[in-house]
């Protein structure tokens, strides 16, 4: 669909080991958006969000904050093409 977006976030901060990627995958579950999101080694949290431009936001919005014990420095999103090639939202290892 034309309003479909998909976007890539790396998220700063303190952001592992405080259920983030957990956390994550229940608010996408709640917002509707397909993806994945996993720890990167050098300690930030790679996730990808497909869905409507609302949807998206929302969840971008989301990571800004992230779970109670997360502390955000900084979200990183780079807009990619919609590839429409998720059916739900996993954590990846």
């Amino acid at each position: 669909m034309a309003d479909n977006v998909r976007a890539h976030a790396i998220i700063f901060g303190r952001v592992q080991g405080v259920f983030f990627r957990m956390e994550t995958q229940r608010a996408a579950d709640r917002i509707g958006v397909n993806g994945w999101v996993r720890n990167r080694p050098e300690g930030t949290v790679e996730a990808v969000f497909e869905g409507t431009k609302t949807e998206v936001d929302d969840m971008i919005t989301w990571c800004w904050g992230g779970p109670r014990l997360a502390k955000v420095d900084k979200v990183d999103i780079t807009w990619e093409a919609f590839v429409g090639d998720l059916e739900s939202f996993e954590i990846t290892y």
